[in-house]
């Protein structure tokens, strides 16, 4: 068997050993020995990282796809997705700073750039306001302006900020978790958003420890975990709720619609009819009885006798 395994064409050689080192593939591929624990592990933790990241390529796709299907991000916290989109932020660049492996943090630019267009989205399709375009606007302007600050701010500071994911993390989750909770039902939150996340933080905590050993990235990865598992049980709990009030909502709203359209029908009906003046009857007056002349009595009263 292993005359096979040395003997693999160039390219599949060339691809395992990007993905897990001349050592680990030698040892793990081409001598196939089992028993080499480090190797293992660190094989799957790539194995792992590299899902993860096509994984989170798409993550939330199904999340914006909801949005623009029902034209509503009802149910959905503003400022969570901003706090959230901050946080994978500071998360990717703090990342590509100390030089971490891209397996290990690539999810992150896909997530932060998804995220972006999530909370635009949810401005977009908030209630008709005069300041609407001016908020559009806004959120365009201060996701380049954090954008570039990110990539020129000292290392240092991106330590301290790194720091400030776990309270970010926090308060990201909160708000969603809040409203989740006032409104007994979850809205247009993705159910295969979360259940990734669950997943992807649950995996990311063992390719963490197998490749980095970063405390401040663990950290961040086990509250996010905590958090995305209260939001997992918020789907199970209200999974269905709100959809009845929904419907009964826009079926009175149907209602109401047909109403007023039947209503302005029948006056543009009674509109299009001319006027015409109500008819005169005039009442013909019977001509009174002739009295008998005392003449004529008299000659009929000669004839008689």
């Amino acid at each position: 068997m292993t005359s096979i395994t040395r003997n693999l064409p160039w390219f599949i050689r060339d691809l395992g050993v990007s993905i897990v080192g001349q050592e680990c593939y030698t040892s793990l591929i081409e001598n196939l020995d089992i028993g080499d624990v480090q190797c293992i592990k660190y094989s799957v933790s790539k194995g792992l990282g590299i899902g993860i990241v096509l994984g989170g390529s798409i993550m939330k796709v199904p999340q914006v796809l909801l949005i623009v299907n029902a034209r509503s991000a009802r149910g959905l916290s503003l400022s969570a997705y901003v706090l959230e989109t901050l946080s994978y932020a500071i998360t990717l660049a703090y990342s590509f700073r100390n030089s971490f492996p891209f397996s290990t943090y690539g999810e992150n630019f896909f997530l932060t750039l998804q995220n972006a267009l999530i909370t635009l989205l949810i401005i977009f399709y908030s209630p008709p306001s005069p300041s609407k375009n001016t908020q559009l606007l806004s959120g365009v302007v201060s996701l380049i302006a954090i954008a570039g600050t990110l990539a020129v701010l000292p290392q240092s500071a991106l330590t301290t900020l790194q720091l400030a994911t776990l309270p970010l993390s926090l308060f990201s989750k909160l708000p969603q978790i809040q409203q989740n909770s006032r409104a007994r039902s979850t809205g247009q939150l993705s159910a295969f958003a979360v259940i990734s996340q669950i997943a992807g933080c649950a995996a990311r905590l063992f390719t963490t420890a197998a490749e980095v050993g970063d405390p401040l990235v663990a950290a961040g990865f086990v509250l996010a975990l905590l958090l995305n598992l209260v939001l997992g049980w918020q789907l199970y709990l209200y999974w269905g709720q709100g959809t009845q009030g929904s419907k009964e909502k826009s079926e009175y709203a149907y209602e109401l619609v047909e109403a007023v359209n039947e209503k302005v029908k029948a006056e543009e009906v009674h509109e299009s009819v001319p006027w015409q003046p109500a008819p005169v009857h005039h009442r013909v007056a019977t001509p009174p009885p002739r009295a008998s002349s005392a003449a004529g009595t008299r000659k009929w009263a000669r004839k008689v006798d």
